[in-house]
């Protein structure tokens, strides 16, 4: 007889998006991403944080003060991360999975890259005007966006493997 309470696919991938959040070294906001081909194998991940060879000791985490002295001239998003680590595996008709509802700017790496599904937890920011022309976007590329409602309320991760 086959095991019982068992999680499913999206709760699955979602986790690894969430699990790759647990990188990013940002102080206030994690989020991570995973990007699924039609077979349910994981073409890649990314979290949120700078780019390759940009300390982040060196350049600043913060949220308020000049442009050029908060992280949003430098953060590459979880998305475009994922995006980008795929180093050029073929990302058409792809699910991404990600915690937050992608910015306008990622979604249109999303449509560029060939994505066709955006599975998301959370929608904090559905009032904001980079989110409206995100969701604007995604509709009109016929992206399709999927809102989970996971059936469990957290995972736990047991690195013991000798009980």
């Amino acid at each position: 007889m086959k095991r019982e309470n068992y999680i499913t696919w999206d709760e699955y991938f979602m986790g690894v998006a969430v699990l790759a959040a647990m990188r990013s070294k940002d102080p206030n906001t994690q989020v991570g991403a995973c990007i699924v081909d039609g077979e349910n194998r994981i073409l890649s991940t990314g979290y949120n944080g700078f780019p390759c060879g940009c300390s982040d000791d060196e350049f600043p985490w913060e949220r308020e003060g000049s442009f050029g002295e908060t992280k949003y001239p430098f953060v590459v998003h979880a998305e475009l991360n994922a995006i980008l680590n795929a180093r050029g595996k073929n990302l058409s008709g792809a699910k991404i999975y990600v915690a937050l509802f992608p910015c306008n700017e990622c979604a249109k790496a999303i449509i560029q890259a060939g994505l066709k599904e955006v599975v998301y937890l959370s929608d904090k920011y559905a009032h904001t005007d980079g989110t409206q022309a995100s969701k604007r976007m995604l509709a009109a590329a016929g992206v399709k966006c999927t809102r989970l409602t996971p059936q469990t309320e957290f995972l736990t991760v047991d690195f013991r493997v000798e009980k």
